[in-house]
């Protein structure tokens, strides 16, 4: 194979924030060589000159669904709406050229960004379509139907909650279309499977927009939604292999597991398998997150337990018996107590780590006991951005002091590594970064919602490059710029640890490198 020198850049090592080189030298998609130009030029092949710029480790997003992403590029994407009327005239005019009778389906709605705060409730969809219609609420815990839809899941006036979930009912006790947690599921059964045309179709969109953003890779979770899971598979494996490099850890949700451990096989490196997948609750916006103790701003609940306790120790053993982790996701303070009981129970296997996804709100008592595990809290610094301040809201300032509390978490040790959770949010590492270091939305002149859980610039960068090595137990390959590394790199056109906050926003990615290959260029 070609020996590749890459030079004239400043890159950053990450083994600490002022540790840079000059050059390094690629052979066979891995780092054989660093330091010096005028030491490694003659032992290479090629020279690519990087004109000045600034490398990093290659960016990985440690949590997204990869096809979801895909169809928010493709499709109309309702976070970015202000206005619920906005919303619905946009929404009318789009399913004016819906083929009747067809099911609808968007997502990414957020009351939280309308001034009035309005939900939909069915009767405002039955205005737009005759036709089924579901619409995801932006964190995928609950979503709005219409009369259409709730017919063909035959929900009534008399259908009792599911034990994971809520129908929500007006006054008089009938479904609003408003439907939380494991009600999702009586309609989400009757939607149409998609084709793997579609999946690929959107897979290619989503790889196409992750290479120019600067990810090298991606963790996601995608295989149990799309149908059994050799259908999303096989458009993983259409897309992405040695013609288009891109590197792809699959969370396998529990429901696949069996079939996909006795069936399954990857393409590694770029499509290898990962952690087993569980959801423990809901989400914060639906007030549908697993609390300890009741929400500030509706005292009657507590949130929704997707698991009972005994069934999630049993969901965590049968991951040891196949020799994996967990990747749990696990927003309320009881969600995680739950959780850490089950992993205290049944310990991780040797050499990998348990990933608890989220992790918003936490208690004294359980980071202590996390930080006697093995583990990783996949956490996505956007969110403080997009939470603050309803946040407060709901769970009042008694529990604010470990929610969101990135910084106090990794003083603590705990490994955190950096995600989008897109389409939940912007795939955009730029506003990751932002959010992590400036605990505030781009624009706002305030000093940052909890400013004392700012991260530095280097403990920022490392959770999107050291961080998702570890929660793949890959640091030895992945993470750092060193010997014996893939050759995975992020070059942008200025110096991310240097200058104000709002320069991050700024930065243009120039290339994107994996393996060694150039797979985007500015």
């Amino acid at each position: 194979m070609t020996k590749i020198c890459f030079h004239h850049a400043t890159f950053y090592t990450m083994k600490n924030s002022v540790d840079t080189i000059e050059a390094i030298l690629v052979e066979n998609g891995k780092i054989i060589k660093i330091g010096l130009f005028e030491d490694i030029k003659n032992l290479a092949e090629e020279l690519v000159d990087l004109e000045g710029s600034f490398v990093y480790p290659g960016f990985v997003d440690s949590h997204i669904h990869m096809i979801g992403h895909g169809d928010k590029l493709r499709y109309i994407d309702l976070s970015t709406y202000t206005s619920s009327l906005e919303m619905t005239k946009d929404l009318q005019k789009l399913l004016k050229q819906h083929p009747s009778g067809e099911w609808f389906v968007a997502e990414g709605w957020n009351e939280n960004n309308f001034a009035d705060k309005k939900i939909l409730s069915r009767y405002d969809l039955d205005k737009l379509s005759t036709s089924p219609l579901m619409l995801k609420r932006v964190c995928r815990h609950a979503v709005i139907v219409n009369s259409a839809a709730l017919e063909i899941a035959g929900i009534t006036k008399d259908t009792p909650d599911p034990n994971d979930g809520v129908i929500v009912r007006d006054e008089m006790g009938e479904p609003t279309g408003y439907l939380l947690d494991g009600a999702k599921a009586f309609v989400e059964k009757h939607v149409p499977e998609v084709s793997i045309t579609q999946l690929v179709l959107s897979l290619e969109a989503a790889v196409d927009d992750l290479v120019s953003r600067g990810f090298t890779g991606v963790h996601t979770e995608d295989m149990s939604y799309y149908g059994d899971y050799p259908k999303p598979l096989q458009a993983f494996k259409q897309v992405i292999g040695n013609g288009r490099k891109f590197r792809v850890n699959l969370l396998r949700h529990h429901t696949v597991i069996d079939k996909m451990m006795e069936e399954a096989t990857y393409d590694e490196p770029w499509i290898e398998p990962g952690a087993m997948k569980i959801f423990i609750d809901g989400a914060l916006g639906g007030r549908t997150a697993l609390l300890s103790k009741p929400y500030a701003d509706d005292p009657t609940t507590h949130g929704v337990s997707i698991h009972s306790q005994d069934e999630l120790n049993m969901l965590v053993a049968k991951a040891r018996s196949y020799g994996q982790a967990v990747a749990v996701h696990a927003i309320g303070d009881l969600g995680m107590e739950m959780i850490i009981l089950a992993i205290e129970k049944h310990p991780v296997p040797l050499g990998k780590r348990d990933r608890l996804i989220h992790a918003n709100v936490l208690r004294e008592d359980l980071v202590t006991r996390l930080q006697k595990l093995d583990i990783v809290l996949d956490i996505q610094p956007s969110f403080v951005s997009s939470d603050f301040p309803w946040v407060k809201e709901r769970l009042g300032e008694v529990r604010l002091d470990w929610a969101y509390a990135w910084k106090k978490l990794i003083k603590r040790g705990i490994i955190c590594s950096g995600g989008s959770d897109s389409p939940i949010e912007e795939v955009d590492v730029r506003l990751g970064l932002y959010a992590a270091i400036a605990r505030k939305k781009p624009g706002e002149t305030h000093d940052g919602y909890q400013p004392e859980e700012k991260l530095s610039r280097y403990e920022a960068i490392a959770l999107y490059t050291i961080g998702s090595a570890q929660a793949i137990s890959k640091e030895h390959q992945r993470g750092y710029i060193d010997i014996n590394f893939d050759a995975d790199l992020t070059v942008f056109d200025r110096d991310l640890f240097i200058g104000p906050d709002e320069q991050v926003l700024e930065a243009q990615v120039m290339k994107t490198i994996i393996a060694g290959d150039i797979v985007f260029e500015k």
